[in-house]
């Protein structure tokens, strides 16, 4: 590490971990509880510490010893709707149980979610990751330091709290098979994103059964922007309907194709994911995948502090909650011209 990076970030025990080859709940206990590490293990941590001019925290060693009442939340994007219901939800829980929350948003990147968690993870008992960006060997080091429950992703080996994405994209497909579409594009969301990879699958699937051909366009950013860049790409190889990650890039898509002089359902039909707010208020009415979202943030919450609280995982298989099709006016019959 240059004195420019050191400057701009302390040296943390994820930094030792990887120098010493080592997982950081190792480098914490050398630290805190020498005693429960191999003698030369923690000898060579301290002269990695020393190197990188790690120092380890009082505030921190004590805090690693009792409970701090504290949870912490990490959510994908705070400005994207769907996170609005989970916090709340996961706020609730929390208070339920005489917890404060530690919110951070993590604006879509990897690296700045592993930043805020060397932050706050000292000053929690636990932690949700709710749709991170990570790679899973990242979020199973943090789970070595202080439990976590992913939200939206399944990392395994870890608890996790999901909802049925695989039939909601089914049940989006039936409906629209049913409406007489038999090609659909699928708007992508994020690479890094769990769910995409699920929905886009989980269509794949149905195809054949349903007699759909199906195409990509993406990825794209999960926002209003994304949909309408969407729609100049769907311009150029137009189908009669369309199935979106999110209901923010549908909107968008409908923005997009609707400046284009087209009509939605009239000349494409449009579906979206989360049934967010803006899906019912929008015109046409979006209809959309519904999930609850509310409930699935108080269910990460709950399960971490179960977790705090000494439980131990009996099963390695996701929490999994309902997802359910809500018919609004962008679907209608496919064009018979």
């Amino acid at each position: 590490m240059s004195d420019g990076e050191a400057a701009e970030r302390p040296t943390t025990i994820y930094d030792v971990a990887r120098a010493a080859s080592v997982a950081p709940s190792t480098v914490s206990r050398a630290f805190s509880r020498p005693g429960r590490v191999n003698a030369e293990t923690a000898e060579r941590i301290r002269e990695v510490a020393a190197e990188l001019g790690y120092r380890a925290n009082p505030q921190a060693r004590a805090l690693s010893t009792r409970t701090t009442s504290m949870i912490g939340v990490l959510i994908a994007d705070l400005a994207n709707p769907v996170f609005s219901a989970v916090v709340r939800g996961a706020e609730e829980a929390a208070a339920d149980a005489g917890y404060a929350m530690v919110l951070a948003d993590t604006r879509e990147s990897a690296s700045r979610e592993r930043e805020l968690l060397d932050k706050i993870l000292q000053s929690v008992d636990g932690v949700v990751l709710a749709s991170p960006r990570m790679s899973d060997t990242a979020v199973r080091q943090v789970a070595k330091v202080k439990p976590t429950v992913v939200l939206n992703r399944e990392v395994g080996g870890l608890p996790s709290v999901v909802v049925d994405t695989p039939r909601g994209m089914r049940r989006a497909a039936e409906h629209l098979r049913e409406l007489g579409h038999d090609h659909v594009t699928y708007l992508a969301g994020p690479e890094a994103a769990w769910p995409d990879g699920v929905r886009w699958r989980a269509l794949r699937d149905a195809r054949e059964e349903l007699g759909l051909t199906v195409r990509r366009i993406g990825p794209l950013a999960p926002t209003l922007n994304g949909g309408v860049k969407a729609a100049a790409a769907w311009a150029a190889h137009p189908t009669t309907a369309v199935i979106a990650y999110n209901d923010l890039i549908a909107i968008g898509f409908m923005r997009g194709v609707q400046a284009m002089g087209k009509r939605v359902p009239e000349d494409v039909s449009v579906i979206g994911f989360d049934n967010t707010p803006s899906a019912e208020i929008v015109t046409p009415g979006l209809t959309t995948v519904a999930a609850p979202q509310r409930a699935l943030g108080a269910q990460a919450v709950r399960h971490v502090l179960a977790f705090v609280g000494g439980a131990r995982s009996t099963t390695t298989e996701p929490l999994v909650l309902p997802t359910k099709l809500v018919e609004r006016a962008s679907t209608a019959l496919a064009p018979t011209d």
